[in-house]
């Protein structure tokens, strides 16, 4: 891999931790919702994981099929089940309230993977993953797309899980507690909303 293709990669991964859609806004909810740093701390790699996983799957896919419509497939999957979702939190009889949002670690790690395939997130690799599907076989470009995967994933697991620990001492628990104002309607306003520009962008 070439030093500006890893330089690439890592920077993309680094963006992605810097969006709080991405995880560590959510992140540091769980941590507030247990007033606990520990929870935080958990909660970062497993969203980490599903980001992984959603990126793992499309360099998988363009290994095997050397095809980009699944990865547009994906995407477009990944939009209808958001808004889809976000519709039925809208909906919902149920009364918006904070704690009704408590989320298990694999729940969370669902929904980083959800999450991190509508916004494309694999997609935006999709140049790398191409290139080592021209240069080799299958088999070559899946371990290599898999290492891309992972060293993307590290940088965006380092600079999310920093900047949810940086938020969450800063800012303080009173702070923060103001802030999140009918969260679970604004939760599923994002999901709607992350959908319909997803689906709009295919």
């Amino acid at each position: 891999m070439l030093p500006v293709t890893l330089a690439a990669v890592l920077l993309l991964g680094a963006f992605h931790g810097l969006n709080p859609a991405m995880g560590w806004l959510f992140a540091v909810a769980r941590g507030l919702q247990e007033r606990s740093m520990d929870r935080l701390l958990q909660s970062i790699p497993m969203i980490a994981l599903g980001h992984l996983a959603s990126v793992a799957l499309v360099a998988l896919v363009v290994a095997a099929t050397g095809s980009l419509v699944t990865g547009t497939v994906l995407s477009v999957g990944g939009g209808v089940v958001l808004v889809g979702f976000g519709l039925w939190r809208l909906l919902s009889r149920r009364h918006f309230r904070w704690v009704g949002m408590r989320l298990s670690l694999w729940q969370l790690a669902c929904w980083s993977f959800l999450m991190s395939s509508a916004h494309g997130a694999g997609l935006m690799l999709l140049p790398v993953f191409t290139g080592m599907r021209a240069e080799g076989h299958a088999g070559h470009a899946a371990s290599g797309g898999l290492g891309v995967a992972a060293l993307h994933t590290l940088a965006m697991f380092t600079v999310a899980g920093v900047i949810a620990v940086v938020v969450y001492r800063v800012a303080g628990l009173t702070v923060l507690r103001r802030a999140w104002f009918n969260v679970d309607r604004m939760w599923a306003l994002a999901l709607v909303a992350a959908g319909a520009i997803t689906l709009m962008q295919v």
